[in-house]
């Protein structure tokens, strides 16, 4: 978030509130990591909120701060995927058209020559089977990509160069489009055990979905 321009402001970052935010995002993060393992191991239904809350090191009434639920734990998780793809879109080269742009956004996003984005593309993968199962867990995975509708359209306004667009329909139903055929190839790569870096991961299956719709008029003019 940027600083406001008048240092005396109320909405002005001080060094001690970007403090306090940065812990509260860590916070955040450890427990959904801590969530995200605890399900692995117990599964949902066997894990409490207060369970993640002493794993985490955290109180209960802390967790609750964060989270009404205990499946509302791993969103950050699945937010921080979509939001990768949403900002590597946005920062795709700009004589890429708009279907070249949103594939060069999947293959930056769902990338595995990372360690640390490998690792959480595995995680994405154990969370989605255990929300085959579970309705709750299932919402909040479906939330995370329809926030990232919201977020894509902005960025796909802004390629455009008129961000005012982000709401009209054709960017939104670009946006809408693009991002069911993202979700759907990363549940179809984390339904199956085909390895995260070929031919059938999700970086490849998103890249051919999205190729395939290229067939349509994929303009937000």
């Amino acid at each position: 978030m940027p600083v406001a321009s008048n240092p005396s402001s109320p909405l002005a970052e001080s060094p001690s509130s970007s403090l306090t935010e940065r812990r509260k995002a860590e916070t955040r993060t450890e427990l959904a990591r801590t969530a995200a393992a605890l399900f692995v191991e117990r599964g949902v239904r066997d894990t409490r909120a207060e369970d993640i809350a002493r794993e985490a090191g955290v109180a209960p009434r802390t967790f609750y701060r964060y989270f009404p639920t205990k499946e509302e734990a791993v969103a950050p998780l699945f937010a921080a995927g979509a939001r990768q793809w949403v900002d590597a879109t946005r920062a795709a080269p700009a004589d890429l058209t708009l279907a070249q742009a949103l594939v060069h956004g999947t293959r930056e996003a769902l990338a595995t020559d990372d360690a640390a984005n490998a690792a959480s593309l595995e995680w994405v993968r154990a969370l989605l089977r255990l929300a085959a199962a579970n309705p709750a867990l299932r919402s909040v995975w479906n939330d995370a990509y329809h926030a990232s509708e919201t977020d894509l359209a902005a960025a796909l306004a802004e390629r455009a160069g008129d961000p005012r667009r982000a709401t009209a329909l054709p960017v939104r139903l670009v946006a809408g489009t693009a991002a069911t055929a993202v979700r759907v190839a990363v549940e179809t790569w984390a339904a199956g055990d085909a390895p995260a870096d070929g031919p059938e991961g999700p970086a490849a299956l998103a890249a051919r979905c999205i190729t395939s719709l290229s067939e349509s008029p994929w303009s937000t003019t």
